[in-house]
């Protein structure tokens, strides 16, 4: 027999007892007009729509698709909706259980049901990052002859988990995480539909908003959490699910954390006032509270990112590469794992030696820009390349620094007005002295006056 999504058995069972499958299974969309998110991709005449039937096909049939994005997203839900919806032979395969043997199993008898009852075969294939090279080597006549439809699902980077000829072959659609507002119309719809705990208990909001921050983003999550949580209200005799039993059921304490009001920008700025007093371990526990709390991860790497270049610039100068890393990594792993990475940069960042040099700096240089202190630039610093501008006294007079032997030309390159201005105060801590040592030698080789 071969590999089904949902096989006949187990779809017969849930229709007798449908309290037998668990809740997230039970409220699987039945359309893709049911999905929760992802709207971006299901609009008219998406690659989606048209594997479920919904446009022309002939010469410009449905596309293979590579489905990317975070667990919980619904890429399984997706292909569900597709083995639901279509009039297409549906096959699963997942790619921790199969191989190359499995996969030209099918591609045969997907050739033998399109040859003898013309019935197209869409495979869904789960996991395929696990795949090794040989083995999606083993898709490509497929998916090029269009002898199956193939939907991948992967939660890593296909640029790096999938060779280059199956992508080429294939839209790469890219998945969201969901969103606090979806989530909350997820937990709204499965409590009271009659797949669902149909009205059974109450969600009181605080209860929900904890659910929301613990699902980050998660469908499955949340469905879960939320059917867990509803069991030991019902088995209590409650006739809602309170916080205290919801933290009980999910060993997780709710975070007092409003991401829209006060506490949002309070733990934020005490992570980055502790990463600039060097201390690493308070940074750490602010860090923890904006993970548990649901924070963006993205927010939180683009403050890594400024604090490195605010509170430590040149005394560390590979802070900010680290910051700029990480927050690369956090926008390609996502949570759970994106907290090691925001770990690793957070330590870094408190346990680097600190200077304000360079935010001191460019604020001292825009107050006086913005004080009228700019003036016309030298007349030899000026564009000379086009006709006219040696006539204009443009370029003339220049220095080239790479001419002299110590490479510094004793030149004036500020406007008149800040001839003599000194922005760049450096520290001396950590690699900044070594900065301190080449501003001093170089404003002395300029022949600027010492202020």
């Amino acid at each position: 027999m071969e590999p089904d999504l949902f096989t006949a058995a187990a779809e017969e069972r849930q229709e007798k007892d449908p309290a037998a499958s668990p809740l997230a299974v039970r409220m699987r969309p039945r359309s893709l007009d049911e999905v929760v998110g992802q709207q971006h991709l299901l609009g008219p005449g998406s690659p989606l729509r048209r594997l479920v039937g919904e446009g022309s096909g002939g010469p410009a049939g449905p596309s293979s698709v590579i489905l990317w994005g975070p667990p919980g997203t619904g890429k399984t839900t997706l292909a569900y909706v597709v083995s639901k919806a279509t009039n297409k032979r549906f096959v699963e395969l997942s790619a921790i259980t199969a191989g190359v043997k499995e996969v030209r199993a099918v591609i045969d008898g997907a050739r033998r049901a399109t040859g003898g009852f013309g019935k197209e075969t869409v495979l869904f294939l789960d996991e395929i990052h696990r795949f090794s090279k040989a083995q999606q080597d083993s898709l490509l006549p497929a998916v090029e002859n269009r002898w199956v439809t193939l939907i991948a699902a992967t939660t890593e980077n296909p640029y790096f988990s999938v060779i280059s000829p199956l992508l080429s072959r294939s839209l790469l659609l890219t998945l969201e995480p969901l969103t606090d507002d979806d989530i909350r119309g997820l937990l709204g719809r499965a409590l009271t539909d009659e797949r669902g705990l149909k009205d059974s208990v109450g969600l009181p909001e605080d209860t929900q908003e904890h659910l929301v921050r613990i699902a980050g983003g998660d469908a499955r999550r949340a469905l879960t959490a939320l059917e867990a949580a509803a069991g030991a209200a019902l088995d209590k005799g409650e006739s809602e699910i309170g916080l205290e039993t919801l933290e009980q059921t999910v060993d997780r304490a709710a975070v007092k954390y409003d991401r829209d009001g006060d506490q949002h920008y309070d733990v934020a700025s005490a992570l980055i006032k502790s990463i600039r007093g060097s201390d690493v371990d308070a940074a750490l526990h602010y860090l923890a509270r904006m993970i548990e709390a649901g924070e963006d991860p993205r927010f939180i790497a683009r403050r890594l990112m400024i604090s490195a270049s605010e509170d430590i610039g040149l005394a560390d100068p590979g802070a900010l590469p680290i910051a700029v890393a990480a927050a690369q990594a956090v926008a390609m792993i996502g949570f759970p794992e994106a907290a090691l990475t925001l770990s690793h940069a957070t330590i870094a960042l408190a346990l680097a030696p600190k200077s304000n040099s360079a935010t001191t700096a460019i604020g001292a240089a825009m107050e006086d820009v913005r004080k009228g202190l700019a003036g016309p630039v030298p007349p030899h610093l000026r564009d000379g390349h086009y006709k006219g501008a040696a006539k204009l006294g443009h370029a003339q007079g220049y220095v080239y620094p790479h001419d002299l032997p110590e490479g510094i030309a004793q030149q004036q390159y500020a406007p008149d007005a800040l001839k003599d201005r000194e922005y760049y105060t450096p520290g001396r801590h950590g690699a900044e002295a070594r900065y301190a040592d080449a501003v001093e030698w170089t404003r002395k080789h300029l022949g600027r006056r010492r202020s």
